[in-house]
């Protein structure tokens, strides 16, 4: 049980870093460090942990939140998170101390990497593009408020709540593959 409570915890880890970055590492981070009962982070994850790093993590996610709510900014500041997202997505993914003991650290790496591209790239090539046509850019400053939240609320459930995260990113993983079966769908019958 304890391996699934960490891999539902390192999926929302990595998925919340799909739509921020610096928000799930800072997270961890925070909570490992002065809560070290709820959260141990094995070596060389430990870091994260460092009140230097905390620092440094802070800045950068209060560099992220003010740019990618800059009109133009935004798209250049998701272009460079295009590498970023995924890369903190396996850091996120892999420091979960519970799932880096039970299964190969490649594997984990891999697997944050991807659910974190994954959300990355639904989010800056799929909805961003979606919310500045239809509202003529008024819309990215609200979406993105939307997100740190949601990154931030992610990040929380998924360390402290992992069985919530998992079954509310089994939920959506049901949904948009329901919907791009609808979509294939209609597609061959047109």
């Amino acid at each position: 049980m304890e391996l699934l409570l960490g891999v539902f915890s390192a999926f929302g880890l990595s998925a919340s870093a799909g739509l921020n970055a610096y928000i799930p590492l800072l997270v961890v981070g925070v909570i490992a460090h002065y809560f070290p009962k709820i959260l141990t982070l094995s070596q060389p994850y430990d870091l994260i942990a460092n009140p230097w790093i905390l620092i440094l993590l802070g800045i950068l996610v209060i560099i992220e939140m003010i740019a990618d709510k800059v009109p133009a900014v935004n798209h250049i500041n998701d272009l460079i998170q295009t590498v970023v997202r995924p890369a903190a997505g396996a850091i996120a993914f892999a420091a979960n101390a519970k799932v880096v003991t039970d299964i190969h650290p490649l594997l984990a790496l891999s697997a944050g990497l991807l659910m974190a591209g994954g959300v990355h790239v639904v989010k800056a090539a799929a909805v961003r593009p979606a919310v500045t046509a239809s509202t003529a850019g008024a819309g990215n400053i609200p979406v993105s408020i939307a997100e740190d939240m949601v990154s931030f609320v992610a990040s929380v459930f998924a360390i402290l709540l992992p069985i919530v995260m998992g079954s509310i990113l089994i939920i959506l993983l049901s949904l948009v593959l329901w919907w791009l079966w609808q979509r294939t769908d209609k597609a061959q019958t047109a």
